[in-house]
């Protein structure tokens, strides 16, 4: 089955109103950013997105978020956006702060038809006793809190442990970006791209997904294969320019220092000096051991 549509825009057409999303991408990531902006354009509101982070302010679901699209958010990091720490505080928006593996595990049971699962990942803290903020009320009381979770003991290999029950993930549709992509919607991703881009591409009813090469039929080796097409439902071929405009979240630019290549510019390292009222001294050398005839014994 030909799974490739022409546009983006025809892509997400049917996206309606208060629809839930599994959104693909680690900051910014793999994130299927030209499906987001095709889904900008198309207006639906209300959404409940379910994602590792919300992009940042200009770009990804940050974009989403600032035209006030987003209703309830499921997210493991939420430091790079100004605008989704205001709305949240503002009690604009619902926030469910998840652990990072536990919402991976989630979208992936979700996929694979588990209901719910045990994790120690959250025991003894709010993640498992309730009371975590997941909305704010206009005066700035918490109008929804987090429910407490079961609990249960296990024998594990660390010896009797309390793990928590934490529900699968699902969502109404999925918005994922790979590297290639045939026309059954057979995706591969390329290095840290494959991040949360074949859970979300597992655990939502209708998967579409965006890819920066569509291939023919047989030129993706079997074996290399993330997501089988069995997953995914509509395919998004790139140009050439969608494909290469990648932003970066943060930009670290570190100083180094020219390594000398001629023997004589090495210099000692300078030594740091003592505190005031310490003096340095210097240890003696330990003494050699004598030398003994090969095969004779010597202590220790």
């Amino acid at each position: 089955m030909d799974k490739v549509v022409t546009t983006a825009a025809e892509a997400v057409a049917d996206i309606p109103s208060g629809s839930s999303l599994a959104v693909g991408g680690f900051g910014l990531c793999g994130i299927p950013a030209v499906l987001i902006n095709a889904l900008l354009q198309a207006g639906p509101e209300d959404l409940e997105v379910l994602s590792n982070n919300c992009g940042v302010d200009d770009w990804g679901l940050g974009l989403l978020l600032r035209a006030r699209r987003i209703r309830r958010m499921v997210a493991s990091y939420v430091g790079e956006n100004k605008e989704f720490e205001r709305q949240y505080l503002a009690g604009e928006l619902e926030v469910e702060l998840t652990p990072q593996g536990t919402l991976a595990e989630r979208m992936r049971a979700g996929g694979s038809g588990i209901p719910a699962f045990y994790t120690a990942t959250g025991v003894g803290t709010q993640v498992a006793e309730g009371g975590l903020p997941w909305k704010y009320g206009p005066s700035g009381d918490v109008e929804v809190a987090s429910p407490p979770k079961e609990t249960r003991c296990f024998d594990s290999a660390q010896g009797r442990k309390e793990f928590l029950l934490e529900q699968a993930a699902t969502a109404d549709f999925a918005l994922v970006r790979a590297w290639k992509g045939d026309r059954h919607g057979n995706l591969v991703y390329r290095q840290s791209s494959r991040n949360f881009n074949p859970l979300a591409a597992m655990c939502a009813r209708v998967t579409i997904a965006e890819v920066e090469e569509l291939v023919e039929l047989g030129e993706l080796d079997a074996d290399q294969i993330h997501t089988p097409g069995v997953f995914v439902h509509r395919v998004v071929a790139l140009t050439p320019a969608q494909a290469a405009e990648k932003r970066i979240e943060r930009r670290t630019v570190r100083v180094g220092t020219t390594r000398p290549t001629d023997p004589s510019r090495h210099s000692e390292p300078a030594k740091a000096p003592a505190p005031e009222g310490v003096t340095l001294r210097q240890r003696p050398a330990a003494p050699r051991p004598a030398s003994s005839p090969v095969g004779s014994e010597t202590s220790a």
